[in-house]
């Protein structure tokens, strides 16, 4: 499983009972492929993983797949506490996913080991390929990261840290292990584009875009940029759309779930709002994200 291109992480749209939306994810979901998503990450981070129930999250998975009908790769969230994520694992690969996204055990701080442990029984559910999700509580070493590579079944490790010598140190001690030649890194920071530039400086070139989510034609566009080294249209782009957008996400816990929600709806699209303990931005934040979504549409050329 090999990725390429920006990676969609679509919310998980609720019904006005605030149920799951199964239609409405669906065309979410269909309209992200369509712009040229490089692969759908459902139910996890954006898609309020944190706020789903196990059945919900097979029920996201079912939809991703038969929506996608294998035209990109199809991953969901496993997570929290370890017989919990056993068995979202085990739901998820029967809802046909071709790969899981593992986020870290529920609250408590480990020991290395531990988390070494902890991929261990989770993985031990599934035949799927696993990427790990290193954040909040799961702060891995360089060593430790290296064994988890080594695992069968791990594909993959995700940042969501920042810490860029911490993540170079695993890069290299990762690399360093044989075998792991197409072993993949990715950029899992809350609106990833601010830190993308300085990733793809020490070899982690595929991150996850939140804005792909209510604006492929910016997130695209800044791909594009990237790849490119289009170095004005980056700045451009960092400076007029994604800082400002960083600077409202940073003025309320949780608006990295929820500004991009409310963007999918401005586009078009009743999503919903957020489930509790996030709420839905106040009608000030709203203008300014519309106004700012809109700038951004231009800068990009859509």
């Amino acid at each position: 499983m090999k990725f390429h291109g920006v990676l969609f992480f679509p919310v998980t749209p609720f019904t006005a009972d605030g149920s799951l939306d199964e239609e409405r994810l669906a065309q979410h979901i269909e309209s992200g492929v369509a712009a040229g998503a490089g692969g759908v990450f459902v139910a996890c981070g954006t898609g309020e993983f944190h706020a789903l129930s196990t059945e919900e999250i097979e029920r996201a998975t079912q939809v991703a797949v038969r929506t996608t009908a294998g035209r990109v790769p199809v991953l969901a969230a496993a997570g929290g506490p370890t017989p919990v994520a056993r068995e979202q694992a085990a739901r998820v690969e029967r809802a046909g996913a071709d790969g899981i996204l593992l986020l870290p055990p529920y609250l408590v701080s480990a020991p290395q080991q531990g988390l070494v442990r902890y991929v261990q029984e989770v993985t031990a559910a599934t035949d799927l390929p696993v990427i790990f999700y290193q954040r909040g509580t799961a702060r891995l070493t360089a060593d430790t990261a290296a064994e988890i590579a080594a695992l069968p079944g791990v594909v993959g490790l995700k940042d969501g840290i920042g810490d860029i010598e911490r993540m170079h140190r695993i890069v290299r001690a990762v690399r360093a292990v044989p075998g792991t030649e197409n072993f993949q890194f990715f950029n899992g920071l809350p609106t990833a584009e601010m830190t993308a530039p300085a990733y793809k400086g020490i070899g982690v070139e595929l991150y996850s875009s939140a804005v792909f989510a209510f604006a492929p034609e910016i997130a695209l566009a800044f791909h594009r940029a990237l790849a490119e080294d289009d170095d004005a249209l980056l700045s451009q782009l960092l400076d007029e759309f994604y800082g400002p957008l960083v600077a409202l996400r940073d003025e309320v816990p949780g608006y990295a779930v929820s500004l991009v929600k409310a963007g999918v709806t401005l586009r078009g699209l009743d999503v919903g709002g957020v489930r509790p303990p996030l709420l839905d931005p106040a009608p000030e934040h709203l203008a300014r994200l519309a106004k700012l979504l809109d700038h951004g549409l231009e800068v990009a050329g859509a």
